[in-house]
């Protein structure tokens, strides 16, 4: 198998697994309270690296402002983030998660881990940290090509 098969067959997988990670998700799982995806991204990503502001935002993910520019918006009005001053002095108002939106996120992360775990239960601890190990490792070439790595 050389690159492009492995390329084929990875893209088929993945949209396999995200297809059940929607079908498990909090929303389907648990009726009200949970986070739309791009919420729980959102939020994942300002709990992982601290306030962020709309350009930061922009560069981290690579999407257009107005994008960005909807989503806290949304998450403003849900009182899952505030807006904040920039520490470092700039006049960028930056968005922080709330305890709210902290809390929300764990809730969801917290079901999204326990559906994983049952899936993964049978698997023997070298196999586990094999697949964490690949997976870490794809993720981290992904971000070294594109130039935006996740906090971790």
């Amino acid at each position: 198998m050389d690159a492009r098969q492995a390329g084929g067959c990875i893209e088929r997988e993945l949209l396999i697994l995200t297809r059940h990670l929607e079908m498990t998700s909090p929303r389907r799982v648990r009726s009200g309270g949970a986070l739309d995806r791009s919420a729980y991204v959102l939020l994942s990503r300002l709990e992982a690296q601290g306030p962020m502001s709309v350009p930061d935002l922009v560069e981290a993910f690579g999407l257009a402002p107005s994008t960005f520019t909807r989503q806290t918006t949304a998450l403003l009005r849900e009182g899952l983030v505030e807006r904040t001053l920039d520490p470092n002095g700039s006049i960028a108002r930056k968005f922080r998660v709330t305890e709210e939106g902290r809390a929300r996120l764990h809730a969801d992360r917290d079901a999204i881990v326990a559906g994983l775990a049952d899936v993964l239960g049978d698997w023997p601890a070298d196999r586990l940290r094999r697949f964490v190990a690949d997976l870490e490792q794809f993720n981290t070439d992904i971000e070294q090509r594109t130039g935006r790595p996740w906090p971790r």
